[in-house]
């Protein structure tokens, strides 16, 4: 651990958080709804982008620095574990246990799609 990959994460986290607190903010206002579309659609999209770095990196000469600053700061800031962990409790204390059950299949099975589409998307730029 460097002092530069630390500047690295931190510029790219930096970013990434307030790129999913704008995103966030602009999709909730738009879906006007108790189910949190915006968390959501930002982990899917954060799987797919980080699947698709990943697969791009297996070919790429991209600089230690780069890959932190994308991976780890931007992608790492930009989706958020703790907030889909504590809207599906959320959830489930308003007593839409259906609702929390779905958000959390369609985080993680959708996700996990997103991710692998992104992976592949990825290699073909190899």
């Amino acid at each position: 651990m460097t002092l530069r990959g630390l500047l690295c994460v931190g510029a790219g986290g930096f970013l990434g958080a307030i790129a999913r607190y704008g995103l966030g903010v602009w999709i909730d206002a738009r879906a006007g709804s108790a189910f949190p579309f915006g968390t959501l659609l930002i982990n899917l999209s954060g799987s797919f982008l980080l699947g698709t770095l990943s697969g791009a990196l297996e070919f790429s000469a991209l600089s230690p620095e780069v890959r932190l600053a994308l991976g780890v700061g931007f992608l790492g800031a930009y989706t958020t574990f703790s907030t889909f962990t504590y809207e599906t409790l959320r959830l489930v204390e308003a007593g839409d246990t259906g609702l929390a059950l779905a958000y959390v299949a369609a985080s993680v099975l959708v996700g996990l799609v997103a991710a692998t589409l992104g992976l592949a998307v990825g290699r073909s730029f190899g």
